[in-house]
């Protein structure tokens, strides 16, 4: 295990969140730029409707793809910004919707209610991440041997119990997520993980900082855990402090913590996927 502390000055978990097999898929609302073309695309998950959205590089190669799992809101026009950024970098990038329908909360209590059975039942929650996984791995253009996914908050966290559970990807990062999870495993814990956390989030104490690096170690897991000083939850989102004031939530956006981890982000990808 390496742990690096950023050298910056620089959510709402609500102890659960944040402040955001698959059949036959169809795909509408096709988009265009210079650089990129994104759609949604429908698809199957524990026997409901989920609406994603995906990303495309102009290049047509096969190229290593990226799973996108959105916060606590839902699959909202900040996940699809990540996502297209992804596509930008030039990987192939698909924002799963974890609560089928295309559903965002409008408020803590919604997100809490939406959040909510994903962490009661890992399992099911590992069912949508794996539909969408598949419908990932079927999308033009992706080379299924070079695989990774990263989550914001509620995402993190889904992206750390699948890769947990079984999940064999080739990299997986967590942006200020929870780190309570399902035990970890040495039988089934194989994707190398990079942990992009705020130094000070309130949502996830020291204590379960502690408790997660112990539990990694214990089972030699391949991890990458980096702190970035003086951000809280939600660091990487724009609106977060805006949010953070309207429903009085510890939240708040920090642009050097956001920049540092998502290069952070590009080089553990540079490591695992190319």
């Amino acid at each position: 295990m390496r742990t690096i502390t950023t050298t910056l000055i620089s959510a709402a978990l609500l102890a659960m969140g944040c402040g955001g097999a698959t059949e036959q898929s169809s795909s509408e609302s096709t988009a265009f730029t210079d650089s990129i073309t994104t759609q949604s695309v429908t698809y199957q998950a524990v026997g409901d409707t989920a609406i994603g959205y995906a990303a495309y590089p102009a290049d047509t190669a096969k190229k290593p793809a990226v799973l996108v799992v959105h916060e606590w809101w839902g699959l909202d026009d900040y996940t699809k910004r990540r996502t297209n950024e992804l596509a930008e970098l030039g990987y192939v990038a698909f924002a799963v919707d974890m609560y089928g329908q295309g559903r965002t909360a409008g408020n803590p209590e919604e997100a809490m209610a939406l959040a909510g059975p994903n962490y009661q039942d890992p399992q099911a929650a590992k069912q949508r991440f794996d539909a969408a996984l598949a419908q990932l791995k079927s999308l033009p253009g992706v080379d299924t041997t070079r695989i990774a996914a990263i989550g914001y908050c509620f995402g993190g966290s889904m992206v750390l119990n699948a890769v947990k559970l079984g999940d064999q990807l080739q990299a997986a990062v967590s942006f200020h997520g929870g780190l309570k999870g399902v035990p970890a495993d040495k039988t089934l814990l194989t994707t190398p993980i990079l942990i992009c956390h705020g130094a000070e989030d309130a949502n996830v104490p020291e204590s379960d900082v502690t408790a997660f690096k112990a539990e990694l170690d214990s089972i030699g897991a391949d991890y990458v855990f980096k702190e970035y000083p003086g951000a809280t939850h939600a660091f990487t989102n724009p609106e977060a402090t805006e949010t953070g004031k309207k429903f009085n939530l510890p939240i708040a956006y920090n642009a050097e913590a956001d920049t540092a981890s998502w290069n952070d982000m590009k080089a553990f990808f540079e490591q695992h996927l190319h």
